[in-house]
Formats: C-alpha cells, sequence, structure tokens
C-alpha cells in the first residue's frame, strides 16, 4: 500500500505523493495524540529558572549567529526541505529493517509504505530520516540513515514510541537523534502554526556537545567540555524579545520559543531549528527568524519537573483523556495483521552521578552544575524518593487498615463469646447421643 501522504508537483515545488480516498494526510486527523498532555515536549517553561551554566553554554554555540529555520517549502538539492514524516494505517504490511546499531535499537519488522517521503529526498546523503506515523494503534517509527534494501530497509538507528504514552528509551539508548528522543515530538508543523499556537518544544541543533545528557533525553554524542551544552538541554527565548515587528508566522514560532522552548536533540549547525516541509510554508517569512540571535535564548533548569527518570512525564503536567479508537472491522485469520510492540529491555537503570564528562554515556545529576536551588527544594519534598504527599498518603492508609483489623478483632472476640455459650450445650448433646 502506498503512503497516505504527501507525487504531482505542489505550489512551491514540493513533491506530493498520491493519496487514495478517504486516506490520513496528517496527525491531526489521525486521532493520535502528539504524546499525552503531561509530556514534558509540552511543559510550560517560561517561568523556570535559568540555568547557572547558561552563558557559557550559549557561548559555545555561538552567541552571534542567527537563528535558522531548516524546513519550508520548495525544495533544496532536488529534496524537500525539512524532515517528512507520513501517516499509514493499521493494516499497513510491515517490512523488515536492519540495523547498524541494533542493540539500541527497537527491531523490526516497520510498517513502511514504499513510497515513504525521506528527508532530503530518495538520493539524500545526509541524515536521511523517516517518520511514520500508524493510526489506529498510535505508534511512532522514525529511522536515521534509511536506505531501501531489497523488499525491506536497512538504517543506522530505529525506534518505536506509543504516541500515547510517556515512557523513554533506556539509558544509554540513541534514537533516530542523538538524544535518544522522538523527533516528530520536536517538529514545527504547517498547521499548527497557521492555527496561531504551536504547543510544544522544539528540536534545536547545536554544532558541538558534551558527553553527557540531561533529562528527558537518554543518549550522548559530544566531546569533553563543560561548557559545552549536553543533550536534552532546554532553551528559551528570553521573555524581552520584542516579536511584534516579525511576520505572523515567525512570530507563532518565536512564541512557542518563549513558553515552551527549545530541547538539543542532535549535533549538526547551531540553532538549527527542525520542522515539516509544507507548501504553505512563506520562506521569506521564516527567514526573518534570522534576526533572532543566539545570544537571545537562556538555558533553563528543568529539574524540578522532572518525575521519574524513566518517564517524560513532568511535575504538574495534567495527564491526557484517553484517546477513543474506532473498533476495527472483523477480519478473517488469513488478513489479520500482526501487530508491532515496541522491544523495551528490563535493565537496572544506572545510578545518575557526576561522572567526567568526556568518553562516558552518562546522565548529569539533577541540578548539576549549580542548577541548585530548585533540585534541594524538590528534595526537601521527598521522603525515600518520593513526594511527601505520596507517602503522608501511603501513611494515613497503613493507620487506618491497621485500626480496622483491630475493630474486626475485637468483634470476633464477642461474638466467639456469644456463640461458645450456645454451642458447649449442642457438643456435649451430641457426645451423649453418640454413647447410645
Amino acid at each position: 500500500m502506498g503512503a497516505l501522504a504527501v507525487a504531482a508537483l505542489a505550489p512551491g515545488g514540493v513533491l506530493v505523493l498520491p493519496a487514495p480516498a478517504g486516506a490520513v494526510t496528517s496527525l491531526a486527523a489521525s486521532g493520535c495524540p502528539l504524546f499525552p498532555r503531561d509530556n514534558v515536549w509540552h511543559a510550560d517553561v517560561s517561568r523556570l529558572p535559568g540555568h547557572p551554566r547558561s552563558a557559557a553554554w550559549i557561548r559555545s554555540m555561538g552567541s552571534s549567529a542567527g537563528l535558522h529555520a531548516d524546513f519550508g517549502s520548495g525544495t533544496w538539492d532536488g529534496g524537500p526541505i525539512g524532515i517528512p514524516y507520513v501517516v499509514v494505517p493499521a493494516s499497513q504490511p510491515r517490512v523488515p529493517v536492519r540495523f547498524a546499531y541494533a542493540s539500541e535499537s527497537d527491531p523490526g519488522p516497520y510498517p513502511i509504505p514504499p513510497d515513504v517521503p525521506i528527508e532530503g529526498g530518495p538520493q539524500a546523503s545526509g541524515d536521511r530520516h523517516v517518520l511514520v506515523v500508524q493510526s489506529g494503534t498510535c505508534r511512532l517509527y522514525e529511522l536515521f540513515d534509511a536506505h531501501r534494501d531489497g523488499t525491506g530497509w536497512r538504517a543506522g538507528s530505529g525506534a518505536v514510541y506509543d504516541l500515547r504514552a510517556n515512557r523513554l528509551r533506556p539509558a544509554g539508548w540513541t534514537s533516530a537523534d542523538a538524544a535518544g528522543l522522538p523527533i516528530l515530538a520536536g517538529l514545527i508543523r504547517y498547521e499548527e502554526v497557521a492555527a496561531g499556537h504551536v504547543d510544544h518544544a522544539i528540536r534545536v541543533t547545536v554544532d558541538r556537545s558534551q558527553a553527557s545528557y540531561l533529562w528527558p533525553a537518554r543518549h550522548q554524542a559530544g566531546q569533553a567540555g563543560a561548557d559545552l551544552p549536553p543533550m536534552g538541554l532546554r532553551l528559551r527565548l528570553r521573555p524581552g524579545v520584542d516579536l511584534s515587528g516579525f511576520p505572523t508566522q515567525a512570530r507563532v514560532i518565536l512564541r512557542a520559543m518563549q513558553t515552551y522552548g527549545l530541547i538539543v536533540a542532535d549535533n549538526g549547525s547551531s540553532g538549527f531549528i527542525g520542522g515539516v516541509p509544507d507548501p504553505r510554508w512563506d520562506n521569506d517569512a521564516l527567514h526573518q527568524l534570522g534576526r533572532v540571535m543566539l545570544a537571545d535564548l537562556e538555558a533553563v533548569d528543568e529539574s524540578s519537573l522532572r518525575v521519574s527518570a524513566d518517564s517524560a512525564a513532568y511535575r504538574g503536567g495534567v495527564a491526557s483523556a484517553p484517546v477513543r479508537r474506532p473498533v476495527p472491522a472483523r477480519r478473517s485469520a488469513a488478513t489479520t495483521q500482526r501487530t508491532l510492540v515496541p522491544h523495551w529491555p528490563m535493565r537496572p537503570e544506572p545510578e545518575v552521578v557526576a561522572g567526567p564528562l568526556a568518553g562516558t554515556a552518562t546522565e548529569l545529576p539533577v541540578g548539576a552544575a549549580g542548577g541548585g536551588a530548585a533540585a534541594s527544594a524538590a528534595a526537601r519534598d521527598t521522603v525515600l524518593g518520593l513526594p511527601r504527599s505520596i507517602v503522608a498518603g501511603i501513611a494515613l492508609a497503613l493507620v487506618t487498615v491497621a485500626v480496622l483489623v483491630l475493630v474486626v478483632r475485637v468483634r470476633a472476640a464477642a461474638v466467639s463469646r456469644r456463640t461458645g455459650r450456645h454451642a458447649r450445650p449442642r457438643a456435649h448433646a451430641r457426645r451423649a447421643q453418640a454413647r447410645h
């Protein structure tokens, strides 16, 4: 079955694949969320404290460089500008995928259509990302360095996500991005900008990163140097930056940067932000983002948002209501497709310790490099790693159970005393009858 999204030439020169009647052509129409509402990608970071190492990290990124929209309309070097994605049905046939980094990839098969769009186009020599959303199951499949291989595919790495869940990848695992995070979560899509509101953090790259990572990232691909930004770093556009003079598309994106910020997700050119190619983008408007310098950004300390090292849920977030999925029509066993379950090996989570910044895939400790005020406050509100409110609730429940057990025992003893007066004579009568 062919891809369900975006080949006729659309305005702006983007190659658009023919979609069958009734096809789902966007994430919004797929019935799937872009992760739950309490996922950290959706966290408002406008009021979080700045990180103590912010100045050094911004300097290393190149504070005089401007932001750059690494997406738009039209083509560049023969391919679409940006990272495309495609939506396929639950019945999409799965094909085998071989991985260069198989030990950190979710195994196939993946539901990749033969005409799936590839970042940069079929002949591209770059990252060649492939992103597939499967409606019905609400699974997201992402590949890095994807190439056709017979009837299947070969790729550098691959990751599978449940778009309705907050589970992170195992610590130390890569994904289709260096930070071990989902790519689609941080891409700017035309439809959300046209609606006037982007409700998530934006994917951004840096030219050099350190050999450590911050939650929610799970992987690093850097080098020695505490002044280099770590993977997973949350950045924010300073609130004092005046947005009034920017065209609408640029202004909506910049407003999202002030509210939800940006997440360092991969190595590349510093300040390049990710988005989905679309013929409706105004490239001139997007180019105006370059008026914002990296010096207008600041690193924030989001350690106080972390609930669990293995979850992308953030403290204070409101979980989504369950997504109602249509009941699939009955099919014979011969035509039923097997559903791929992501492979999450159960292995112990390494302790979060302050290790050397070079040569190891360590996660920076909560409040690392001086972000201690928020972390200390969070520590005071926990007991044995649990929030005090939860510990208090458990203690109250235990006391209640103990009281109930005591009451039951007292009542049981009273009943036993009352019934014992009548039971003994009957027992004597039975024994007397037995003698006769």
